[in-house]
């Protein structure tokens, strides 16, 4: 065999699905379905509706609310592929793990490689956001600001954001201590944001006036779409649940059942808060606005009470965003680790905790240092594209193994496959070409990045023979 084919057998070779779910595997089972649908819950639900709204609203107008519709049925679509795959590939490696047993190696690393982007620069996005409301509670309790040179990144203001990096730390601690002991963490920080996104409804909508509805398409149907696009970050997250497939008690049936629970969950908050902020407050107005719930308060409703609930709900919200984001970003590390595409350090585990503990050092580290020094804005988008892309990957694995494993015991379908998996996959294109060139030229540095990485380490480091290997 020539040189050039043994690379092309090794870049499309696949992995056996009884070889990614790793039973035997050393971490430890410890989380049940309420524990991985706030863990998804607390994924999601955080910056993309307390910060990011501000940067939407000016784009889609009171369409805001048909966007985020729209996101979320191309979250749901994907959603779907995510709990039909989590139950029949209950692996730490998520979508990764998905494409590596259906679409060969280089996809799989292509998709691991999104995956770091998404995890990764969410966590940096979402910091960014804690720091602002941070900020916002501050001002509102006691007058006072974190100096913009202590509180924003170069370019925006500032040299370093200090706060942005306390809340990656406290993460990062907070999961060295063990996956069970995170998990009720987080469960108490998604209580708390569930009812401060309760409360603000409940404040906002004495303050509603339908003519701030009106007209509900200032922008067009290319202004929605837009908002959309942006708003898709705040559906993020959703699969971090997958990312517990082996410590999960019983992920064949808990996995599908956790992912499409915390999808509904977010999406009625999500419509319900956009229509109270945009109802109670002229959509012009968000123009510009970091805090933007906190500042519907503060404007358009009496009582100075709120603005500081609500901030101290968002501050929670964002921690458990953190958290659980955090905890993804290095399962996949450790699912990739394993395989032998990154460094074997990543899947080191602690003896006492089963933690990947020098990854979780690692990535916190370096996430601490992106959130420190690169606004909210390239984050959020850069992130949405990343993860747009995996998502169309998980849609393919699903029509795929429904053709290569179509006797495989699955514990959740997906309905009406293959059009819903199609349908999944068209929306998530059609959102990628609703983001921006600068996104997009982002997007393809960094997969020419990963495919340096990929050909000059990770095609011959793989754990997974070739035949003219063995």
């Amino acid at each position: 065999m020539s040189n050039e084919q043994r690379i092309g057998a090794r870049v499309l070779r696949r992995k056996p699905i009884d070889q990614l779910t790793h039973p035997g595997s050393e971490m430890k089972r410890s989380l049940g379905v309420g524990h991985l649908t706030m863990i998804s819950i607390g994924a999601t639900l955080g910056t993309g509706i307390f910060v990011v709204l501000g940067q939407a609203v000016p784009l889609a107008g009171p369409a805001i609310v048909v966007s985020f519709v729209l996101a979320g049925i191309t979250a749901l679509f994907s959603a779907l592929s995510y709990a039909e795959l989590a139950g029949l590939i209950p692996a730490s490696g998520s979508s990764y793990s998905y494409t590596y047993a259906t679409l060969g190696e280089i996809v799989a690393w292509v998709c691991g490689w999104c995956l770091v982007l998404e995890y990764g620069v969410s966590v940096a996005a979402v910091a960014v956001g804690w720091g602002q409301y941070v900020n916002e509670l501050l001002h509102l309790v006691l007058g006072v600001r974190i100096p913009d040179v202590l509180s924003q990144p170069p370019g925006a203001g500032g040299i370093i954001n200090i706060p942005a990096v306390l809340v990656v730390v406290i993460s990062m601690v907070v999961l060295l201590g063990g996956a069970k002991g995170s998990a009720r963490t987080n469960t108490i920080l998604v209580w708390v944001k569930i009812g401060a996104l309760l409360m603000f409804c409940a404040v906002a909508f004495t303050a509603f006036r339908a003519g701030n509805l009106q007209p509900l398409f200032p922008l067009g149907l290319a202004g929605m779409s837009a908002g959309a696009a942006t708003l898709f970050f705040s559906y993020i997250g959703f699969d971090a649940a997958s990312t517990a497939g082996e410590e999960a008690k019983n992920p064949q049936r808990d996995l599908p059942r956790a992912i499409i629970l915390s999808l509904v969950v977010i999406t009625a908050l999500y419509c319900a808060v956009a229509l109270a902020a945009v109802g109670a407050m002229p959509w012009q107005t968000f123009e510009g606005t970091e805090a933007a719930l906190s500042r519907v308060l503060t404007d358009n409703v009496s009582g100075a009470i709120w603005p500081i609930l609500l901030s101290i709900g968002a501050v929670v919200a964002t921690t458990s965003v953190v958290l659980t984001v955090l905890y993804g970003q290095t399962r996949i590390l450790y699912a990739m680790s394993r395989d032998g595409l990154v460094p074997s350090i990543f899947a080191k585990l602690s003896p006492r905790t089963g933690v990947p503990f020098v990854n979780t050092i690692v990535v916190g580290q370096f996430i601490a240092v992106l959130a420190a020094l690169v606004p909210l804005g390239s984050l959020a988008d850069a992130t949405s594209i990343g993860t747009l892309f995996a998502f169309a990957l998980v849609n393919v694995a699903v029509i795929i193994l429904r053709r290569t494993e179509p006797d495989r015991q699955r514990s959740f379908r997906v309905p009406f496959s293959p059009v819903t998996p199609l349908l999944g996959l068209a929306f998530c294109v059609y959102m990628m070409f609703s983001l921006g060139l600068d996104t997009w030229i982002a997007f393809l540095a960094w997969m020419v990045l990963g495919f340096v990485i990929y050909f000059g380490y990770s095609v011959r480091r793989a754990g997974l023979a070739v035949p003219s290997d063995r």
